[in-house]
């Protein structure tokens, strides 16, 4: 399921420490370092190090990985770097949907992932890194999300974030989508949702629900106004969806089409200072149309204001239209 599948020429690459190194000075400027690209982090051999190294900066740091097999001493070294937030990711509530879908992904070896996290830190008597739960939503296991609740609380986690299939580049997740770009979705999967977020409340866990169909967005999810997306390379992008390692132009299926989609990058950071990058003129000219699509959106209680266009490699993701 994963985008891979249907991409050709897929470039698997890490950064390299000694460029992440030469990078770590802008560390400082930011709230929060994502060690996270198109990849399993936890495969990353320098990740610790990486850690440690934002750390030092300032910076708050972590990742979301599928449970990749790790064992306590890592897990130990993992806390005692400072990582602040890791997510893991399931896409099912019992291992027989999680397996299914998640090919690579070991659904018990994942929860006991957890459940070392859990002790080792009670151990050390430190509150991170904070844990939580990122759930995608599909068609194969909306059946579970209701179950999905229980299953933190029992891990002792207290935060899921569900999520929606964004970047779709393949007939099967094309078809497996749950949201709606016209037509409300299937009343089945918003009671699936009801029925999670009444458990939550019950079981005081936090549950993040994406919606189900469009909305009016003036700025998406991914915020280009104040965050970024740094390739393995020094490729920098204004989000992760508009950067993937294949060649430009990419498929992309958006509301059911297809189109080909280029690559947005505004500099490369290795080569160029970051302020360089982020003041050049084509990037400011993209944040320029989400700015003022911010600000369209604040008069559009006015009867003649149309927001403006998002710009061009934004139109055909399912981002810009609150997914």
């Amino acid at each position: 399921m994963c985008i891979r599948e249907g991409a050709a020429n897929w470039k698997a690459q890490d950064m390299k420490l000694e460029d992440f190194r030469k990078i770590s000075p802008c560390f400082g400027k930011a709230e929060t370092i994502v060690l996270q690209g198109w990849g399993e982090p936890l495969l990353y051999k320098d990740l610790i190090e990486a850690v440690r190294i934002v750390r030092k900066k300032g910076a708050r740091a972590g990742f979301v990985t599928s449970g990749a097999t790790v064992g306590k001493e890592f897990i130990s070294e993992l806390i005692d770097a400072g990582t602040d937030f890791i997510g893991f990711s399931l896409a099912g509530a019992a291992a027989k949907t999680h397996d299914a879908i998640r090919l690579n992904s070991d659904f018990e070896v994942l929860l006991e992932n957890i459940r070392f996290f859990s002790e080792i830190k009670k151990e050390k008597k430190l509150d991170k890194p904070r844990l939580h739960l990122v759930y995608l939503m599909l068609k194969d296991n909306m059946a579970d999300v209701p179950l999905l609740v229980s299953l933190a609380k029992t891990a002792g986690i207290h935060d899921i974030i569900l999520t929606n299939l964004i970047h779709i580049n393949n007939g099967w997740q094309e078809g497996q989508r749950i949201f709606s770009c016209t037509d409300p979705p299937p009343n089945d999967f918003e009671a699936l949702i009801r029925a999670a977020e009444t458990e939550a409340k019950k079981l005081k866990v936090n549950l993040r629900v994406p919606a189900l169909r469009p909305a009016d967005v003036p700025v998406c999810e991914e915020n280009p106004l104040k965050n970024l997306y740094i390739s393995s390379e020094g490729e920098v992008s204004p989000c992760v969806y508009l950067y993937p390692p294949v060649p430009s132009p990419f498929k992309r299926i958006y509301c059911g089409n297809k189109f080909e989609t280029e690559k947005a990058s505004f500099g490369n950071i290795f080569r160029e200072p970051f302020e360089k990058v982020w003041s050049g003129h084509k990037y400011a000219e993209f944040r320029r149309c989400f700015e003022k699509r911010l600000r369209d959106h604040r008069g559009s209680s006015q009867a003649d204001t149309k927001i403006a266009e998002p710009p061009a490699p934004c139109r055909t993701c399912h981002k810009i239209i609150g997914l």
